[in-house]
């Protein structure tokens, strides 16, 4: 492990990974905040909110205009990921960091909560991973060096509920996770896992969590996506994280540990920050010595990703006018049930941006102290207490939860008779627990309730000095078990993807290395049933396999819709039969600045032939859209449908250092046959030893254009800088 390390420009190596597991010991163990930097300076910018900025990162796009400074908000920031393989999650872990992410939270499988005892080996998952030893000890290494790379600690995270949950506890502090999913009630109301069972494994978990230091987030959510009418339970969710939060502090979790699991009840077209910001703060005022994880809405949650990514700035809204801790994505990627590396980033992405852009938000505004605001605020408190002091009255919460009081769709005191009933006497895991004998002996670390380790001349602080250690303290006693099933394992599905490892073949993928995903974006003139059916027709015409329509939208019934589909290619590229130009390398807007100022240009240009198109060039020469005129080159536009010999005479008369010409028709090729047309009357006309000629347009092929005798040709998604960078080279090498 000392030895490794990675490099920027190199794939992580996943085969060095799995080397040696059952030797590696995590770094380090423990939740780990963000160092806070106020009055932080990065580029042009100061941030009143900030962080320690990474080491290496990757900032939103637009960060190119500010020397690509990626400045890191308060909050830490989360992206869950659950893709099966957890093998291809951690090459979308080091995505992640790189994007902003210190927390990492691996969803598992489907079903894992009914699982009594730890999984072994790293078989494939449904609807995330299983949580193995090695899974879990593979991605904490690559974490370890992923976080060496980025220059910050990443908090792993998965979930210890379930009639396993002590034994998950167990093994996530023996392999230095950071951060666990740990709620009896969710155990209870969501899994049917028997109330006492849940209670007491509880106990266990979260006395170990404590010594781990780990910090535990609640599920108190989920009532927000299990009620019909997810805005009425809010005083419910109060009362849920109340009762998980207290009884954790008194297990002995300390508070600055405890997360409350927070989302805002309601989602778009709702006036959601009207209705959900007096829960944001109501939650605060109750549970105000506890950590926030702000999480999204992903109830009302349909594909389209304009849609989530507004609920998450929305939802990012109340998290800065409030409080947030720890700030989740994942709207964007689980809320629309399509877990693809590229949904993972961009939540980052725009998490990391809002933030961002709010940065200083609160020393300019402030909640008011009366009006609507304040009453309603007032208001869910009230029900919340209320709704605990009858919980109490009914006679407990197992008696609470057997008379249906969670989750019903009325809003307290209102109950609609819908909520979830559970048995004290029933449920999984029923008739598993056992009382203690008066001598129990158990001379482990962190062990809920007695063990009598005194009558053995041991002490209770230290119990497991008696057998020099427990598992905690001595990890040479952790039994590793490396695969148990010899199809269903990773080194398999290693082997089935090698050559996509070890080679120059590529293949598209979304979720899984080479899984051949690819998504389309079209546009069908036709009602949406029509659509999707003709939309799955033209997938198979391009000999898509699989295919799926993940999202439609309807533009109008009869005008049109818009169909967002994915399938597979069955085919690879192999990367040595192509021809792979180097990157273009542009000149720093400054240095282009200096050499302007320092040897003026003046250039002439226009659109030639009978050609009306004028956006092009304005997007290269026009100082709004950022063209050259910004550096200072004097500009001398002549228009469109410009004659060539008018450009020509134009440039002799101005003495112009450069000619460029767009062009964007191309029928019968008249774009080449203008550019030589242009170089021919500079020759006639005796100033081509002393101009500079360029032409561009979507059409153009900057090979073809070289040959037609110009200096160069431009095409798509050309930008103002890039035949900025040009005419100042070539003006360098012409006054060699």
């Amino acid at each position: 492990m000392s030895d490794m390390k990675l490099q920027h420009n190199e794939k992580l190596d996943i085969d060095n990974i799995l080397k040696d597991l059952d030797k590696y010991r995590p770094k380090r163990r423990g939740w780990t905040w963000r160092t806070p930097e106020p009055k932080l300076h990065m580029g042009p910018f100061e941030y009143h909110d900030g962080t320690k900025p990474l080491e290496n990162g990757i900032g939103v796009p637009s960060s190119k205009y500010f020397d690509g400074i990626d400045p890191q908000p308060t909050p830490v920031i989360t992206t869950e990921i659950a893709s099966g393989r957890f093998e291809d999650d951690i090459r979308r872990m080091r995505m992640a960091a790189w994007h902003g992410a210190d927390h990492i939270m691996v969803i598992r499988t489907a079903g894992q909560s009914h699982m009594d005892g730890l999984v072994e080996g790293t078989p494939q998952g449904i609807g995330g991973v299983p949580i193995t030893r090695k899974q879990v000890r593979a991605q904490r290494k690559a974490l370890d060096l992923i976080e060496e790379e980025v220059g910050r600690p990443i908090n792993y995270h998965s979930y210890v509920s379930g009639v396993a949950g002590p034994d998950v506890a167990v093994m996530f502090a023996e392999e230095g996770i950071n951060g666990a999913h740990q709620d009896p009630q969710y155990n209870v109301l969501y899994r049917n896992i028997n109330m006492v069972r849940s209670f007491v494994d509880a106990c266990e978990s979260k006395k170990i969590l404590s010594w781990a230091d780990i910090a535990q987030i609640d599920g108190a959510h989920n009532a927000n996506a299990t009620a019909r009418q997810a805005w009425k339970v809010m005083p419910e969710l109060i009362v849920q994280h109340a009762i998980n939060s207290l009884f954790s502090e008194k297990v002995g979790i300390k508070p600055s540990n405890i997360c409350l699991s927070t989302v805002p009840p309601t989602a778009p077209p709702a006036p959601c920050v009207y209705m959900d910001l007096p829960y944001a703060v109501a939650l605060r005022d109750i549970c105000d010595k506890y950590r926030m994880r702000a999480q999204m809405n992903t109830k009302y949650m349909e594909a389209s990703a304009r849609e989530a990514t507004v609920t998450h700035v929305l939802n990012m809204l109340i998290s800065k006018l409030t409080r947030a801790d720890i700030q989740s994505t994942i709207t964007p990627d689980e809320g629309r049930n399509v877990p693809w590396h590229i949904y993972n980033i961009e939540a980052c992405d725009t998490a990391k941006q809002t933030l961002t852009g709010m940065d200083g938000l609160m020393e300019m505004i402030e909640l008011k102290s009366d009006g609507p605001l304040r009453e309603k605020v007032r208001e869910i408190k009230e029900r919340a207490c209320l709704f605990m002091e009858e919980i109490v009255e009914t006679g407990g919460y197992f008696k609470a939860v057997e008379e249906g009081f969670f989750v019903d769709s009325g809003q307290y005191p209102e109950r609609n008779g819908d909520g979830i009933a559970r048995k004290s006497e029933g449920g999984v895991g029923y008739g598993y627990v056992y009382e203690r004998d008066e001598d129990y002996f158990a001379p482990v670390t962190a062990h809920f309730g007695y063990n009598n380790v005194t009558q053995y001349g041991g002490n209770p602080e230290s119990p497991s000095v008696l057998i020099g250690g427990c598992t905690f303290e001595d990890p040479d006693k952790i039994v590793y078990i490396d695969e148990l099933d010899e199809m269903d394992n990773v080194n398999v599905r290693m082997a089935e993807t090698a050559k996509y490892r070890n080679s120059n073949l590529i293949k598209p993928e979304m979720e899984w290395l080479a899984d051949g995903t690819v998504m389309m974006n079209m546009f069908l003139p036709t009602n949406r049933r029509v659509a999707e059916v003709v939309a799955i027709e033209i997938a198979k015409r391009l000999n898509l396999q699989d295919p799926e329509v993940i999202n439609r939208e309807v533009m109008q019934e009869a005008e049109g819709t818009r169909i967002e589909l994915k399938g597979k290619v069955a085919f690879d590229i192999d990367l040595s039969t192509l021809v792979i130009p180097p990157e273009p390398i542009l000149l720093s807007e400054d240095e282009i600045r200096e050499d302007i100022e320092k040897h003026p240009m003046k250039i002439v240009c226009g659109t030639v032939g009978e050609d009306e198109h004028s956006v092009g060039l304005r997007e290269i020469i026009d100082i709004k859209h950022g063209g050259i005129e910004r550096f200072g080159i004097e500009v001398h536009y002549l228009g469109t449908s410009v004659p060539v010999e008018k450009l020509v005479d134009a440039a002799v008369e101005l003495k112009a250092d450069a000619i460029l010409a767009s062009t964007i028709i191309s029928h019968d090729n008249i774009h080449y046959k203008n550019m030589k047309r242009i170089n021919d009357l500079a020759v006639e006309k005796g100033i081509r030893d002393n101009v500079i000629i360029v032409a561009g347009g979507t059409q153009v092929i900057p090979e073809e254009a070289a040959k037609t005798g110009v200096d160069a040709g431009f095409g798509r998604n050309s930008h103002g800088i890039d035949v900025a960078t040009f005419l100042v080279e070539r003006r360098r090498e012409m006054r060699k």
